[in-house]
């Protein structure tokens, strides 16, 4: 298998990998905007543009563009990210043509109809009052904005309700003519696929897209700070988060392997000694996110109010304690999860386009996958020590708390025990 590049002339880039073996394509336009592109005034308008990709063409209905895929047994969505907007398909191989056509035609061709706007704007809304009435997906929302506070990176995805309420036509072409021009588009493909022909078809569709230049988001600034939402659950939720790396810093690899060995499964510090030892919770993790130019690492339990003082307590304990005595057997265990999880993900195609078109992104390139397990491998258990003790005594940190947490240690009492 190999990955062949190829860039337009008017900088849309086109990356692809045939898998042998497969009978199925998956496809789709990687746009690098997404939530920390937007200002202010347009928290939530490039999710609701996501909404509106499949709501109507100039040649397609809604309906159309569903039956057009599913005619084929085949399968369509998009996403939405803080830094990415993404819109894909998998396919039979016979059919990777018609995937592309569909795909080029909601982004070149939509008609953004002001009754389908509002239909979707009810559906967004209904999106936000599910989204605050799960506790474990809320609080993490939170936990972004006290990390990166009055910033584009700490603003929800969805966007203020009062922001979607507002929402019109001509909000949602200014985000497309400032955002999606063909520098923003990367078309990756996976699978049973032809790159040539990828090339070819890319060029009829896009090749007629003007350059254009977006400006950079905002650079990330960890801000730090506590937030609390008291109410009346029966679950009290505990997330805590460290300034962490961005992709390109050389520590990614070891802040991967501490947030495994940390509370990345059952075998981890922050499960054995918090779940199997003393039965404060039924979950309990930790993993580290990255973008750009900054990174998180989070952890997360949910538990009873009466015990959540001493979770956090333990949790800022086994951070000390695997920062002093964080063992070879430990880093070589997440080492080994970590490459497994890459390589088992990579034996899909989806996962498989969804890695290059990130890595085209970040790197200009895709790295061989033995590049990556060996920067996997060459993590030490020095390296991962040094990133814990960052963690443990100096990152700065963020704390969002929800349910019955009245009672609750605040980030300021966890900071004094992180310096004792």
């Amino acid at each position: 298998m190999t990955v062949e590049q190829t860039t337009l002339k008017n900088g849309l880039r086109i990356v692809s990998e045939r898998m042998d073996g497969l009978q199925s394509a998956s496809l789709g336009i990687w746009v690098t905007a997404g939530g920390r592109n937007e200002r202010v005034e347009q928290n939530g308008i490039a999710h609701f543009l996501e909404h509106m990709a499949f709501k109507g063409t100039k040649t397609r209905s809604a309906l159309q563009i569903a039956e057009a895929i599913e005619d084929v047994g085949g399968y369509i969505n998009a996403y939405t990210s803080r830094e990415v907007t993404a819109y894909y398909a998998r396919v039979l191989e016979n059919d990777t043509p018609l995937a592309m056509d569909v795909i080029g035609d909601i982004l070149m061709n939509p008609v953004f109809d002001t009754r389908e706007i509002e239909t979707e704007r009810h559906v967004i809304l209904q999106e936000i009052g599910q989204a605050l009435d799960t506790p474990d997906d809320v609080i993490f929302d939170w936990l972004q904005e006290r990390a990166y506070q009055n910033q584009p990176l700490g603003r929800t995805i969805l966007g203020e309700a009062a922001n979607v309420k507002a929402f019109g036509r001509e909000d949602l072409e200014t985000f497309v003519t400032e955002h999606y021009g063909p520098e923003q588009m990367i078309l990756s493909a996976a699978g049973a696929v032809d790159h040539g022909a990828l090339v070819k078809q890319a060029e009829a569709l896009f090749g007629g897209l003007s350059s254009r230049k977006s400006n950079a988001p905002e650079g990330a600034r960890f801000t730090g700070g506590e937030t609390r939402h008291e109410k009346a659950l029966e679950q009290a939720h505990f997330a805590l988060a460290f300034e962490g790396p961005g992709y390109s810093d050389p520590a990614f690899y070891a802040a991967q392997i501490y947030a495994i060995a940390l509370g990345g499964g059952m075998s981890s510090r922050l499960f054995q000694e918090i779940r199997e030892k003393r039965g404060l919770c039924y979950t309990i993790f930790a993993q580290t996110g990255a973008y750009a130019d900054t990174g998180l690492t989070t952890i997360y339990a949910g538990t009873s109010g009466e015990e959540l003082g001493e979770l956090a307590g333990i949790t800022i304990d086994e951070m000390k304690r695997a920062a002093e005595d964080m063992s070879p057997e430990e880093v070589a265990r997440a080492r080994a999860q970590m490459k497994a999880g890459l390589l088992m993900g990579l034996e899909s195609s989806s996962s498989r386009g969804e890695r290059m078109a990130r890595m085209v992104q970040i790197w200009g390139e895709v790295p061989a996958i033995e590049e990556t397990v060996a920067r996997i491998d060459n993590v030490t258990t020095g390296d991962v020590r040094v990133f814990a003790e960052q963690a443990a005594s100096s990152a700065p940190a963020a704390l969002a708390l929800y349910g019955p947490v009245s009672g609750a240690p605040g980030l300021e009492a966890l900071q004094a025990r992180r310096a004792a």
